[in-house]
């Protein structure tokens, strides 16, 4: 937090040190997801190897969610293709216009803009048993509430079937039953967890421990932690089943 000297914020713990939240899903097939694209996307893709992303997940457009869209160009260079991205349509309306350069024709400046392309999820239907397919993947966009707004989480995987799969549900408060229907036979679930006071728009601690409880994932990760939150002390105080996320984690689910 700028200008706080609070007992987190001055951790030498490396796990109470948190870039904006963001995860990069890579599958067995080396074919890699990105979900959010992160203010510090540039730092935390060098820090932790990160080296392809072959599409983008957008849960929503605040601004802690896609302001580093622009730094997909590497990518771009790397892979010599565009990346598309994918989101509702409020989302990818102000990613047009938060990065309008990106969609205006420029022969001459063609290195400095991201090639993207956007993939509009269209309301409640997305949230349908077949999802979408990237890279001969399914992925099932689950609608989730943030305070007023409608937000979108992802489960990775079918939802029947012997394989095993995972959701991240990043920035709710509220989880539908129609929703929550689509989060039922998780090995892991990251799920909002900011702080431990209640907030208008997302979990609080105790809500998301009896979210996690409802949703009965085999482990629960909670995420988008703010600095009232220690890893240390927190983490010591949570149930079984329920730790809390950290940058750098790794985390394997067998498909």
């Amino acid at each position: 937090m700028i200008g706080c000297d609070c007992a987190v914020c001055a951790s030498a713990d490396p796990r109470d040190k948190r870039t904006r939240t963001s995860i990069h899903v890579r599958y067995d097939d080396g074919y890699c997801v990105l979900v959010d694209t992160a203010p510090e996307l540039r730092l935390q893709c060098i820090a932790h190897g990160i080296r392809r992303v072959d599409a983008v997940l957008l849960t929503h457009h605040h601004a802690d969610h896609i302001t580093g869209l622009d730094d997909l160009r590497r990518f771009n260079w790397i892979q010599n293709a565009a990346v598309p991205v994918y989101g509702q349509p409020a989302t990818l309306e102000a990613v047009r216009r938060m990065f309008v350069y990106a969609f205006e024709p420029d022969p001459e400046s063609k290195s400095s803009r991201p090639a993207i392309s956007l993939h509009e999820i269209a309301g409640r239907e997305s949230a349908a048993p077949q999802g979408l397919e990237l890279g001969g993947h399914r992925v099932v966009p689950v609608p989730l509430a943030h305070g007023d707004m409608p937000v979108l989480g992802f489960r990775f995987g079918p939802l029947r079937g012997g394989s095993k799969c995972f959701a991240y549900c990043t920035d709710c408060n509220h989880i539908a039953d129609s929703s929550l229907a689509l989060l039922a036979g998780l090995e892991v679930l990251i799920l909002d967890g900011l702080r431990y006071r209640p907030h208008p728009m997302h979990f609080n601690i105790a809500q998301a421990i009896d979210w996690a409880g409802r949703i009965g994932a085999g482990q629960t990760y909670l995420t988008h932690l703010t600095h009232d939150v220690s890893h240390a002390c927190t983490g010591a105080e949570l149930p079984p089943g329920v730790g809390l996320a950290f940058d750098g984690q790794l985390i394997r689910v067998d498909e």
